[in-house]
């Protein structure tokens, strides 16, 4: 597969800072310590359920971005858990399941009107929240990229487990055709619509990585 200079890669022996552009997988290969995207840039962390987005999200990105502006961090699991803290303990996921999405498409707008980075969690479900975002990067004269964490279902379904939270079966089947689709085509050296580079990490690799730096 094609692997292009994507974007600043920061650790020993590796390239300076470069344009963001293409494809790089670094499944099984050397991991980077610190992955350096442009200022104001968008980045779209993509995984299965229970695929460890969150946790790299709140883990590796850097408060602020080279020009001092607070990198904006979108994650649908606090909109879900500020609303849950509001609601009876016995009352099921379904049911207040719009009003977290509702929350969470509010929040991404709100982000959206900074020009300071973003960084935004998704399933690698909806096409068409990518389209958004990567039309949003355009507009603001910025570019959007993704991450994506390429971690197989059985380690997936751990992770469910370990947070004590597991999607429906048949919502899981969804989720894996979709990331299926994501994984297959950047494999073949293609980029998501709209992107202008996606980086692939499996577990280790993700386990590995220390910074995601707006530099």
């Amino acid at each position: 597969m094609r692997t292009d200079v994507y974007a600043g890669v920061k650790g020993e022996g590796a390239a300076p800072p470069a344009a963001p552009v293409g494809v790089l997988d670094l499944r099984g290969g050397r991991i980077p310590a610190t992955l350096v995207y442009p200022p104001g840039d968008l980045l779209v962390v993509s995984g299965l359920p229970g695929s460890g987005k969150s946790t790299l999200i709140r883990r590796t990105v850097a408060a602020l971005d080279a020009r001092g502006r607070v990198v904006h961090c979108v994650d649908s699991q606090d909109a879900r858990e500020r609303i849950e803290r509001r609601t009876p303990p016995w009352l099921p996921y379904a049911v207040y399941r719009p009003l977290v999405r509702l929350a969470h498409y509010a929040a991404l707008r709100r982000a959206l009107r900074s020009d300071a980075g973003v960084v935004v969690h998704d399933c690698g479900q909806r096409a068409w929240v990518r389209r958004w975002l990567a039309r949003d990067a355009r507009r603001r004269g910025a570019e959007a990229h993704m991450l994506l964490l390429a971690v197989g279902p059985d380690l997936a379904r751990a992770g469910q487990r370990s947070r004590g939270r597991e999607v429906s079966p048949r919502a899981f089947r969804r989720h894996r055709r979709a990331m299926a689709r994501l994984v297959d085509g950047v494999t073949n050296g293609q980029l998501p619509d709209g992107t202008a580079s996606v980086a692939v990490l499996d577990r280790r690799g993700a386990d590995a990585l220390r910074l995601i730096d707006f530099g």
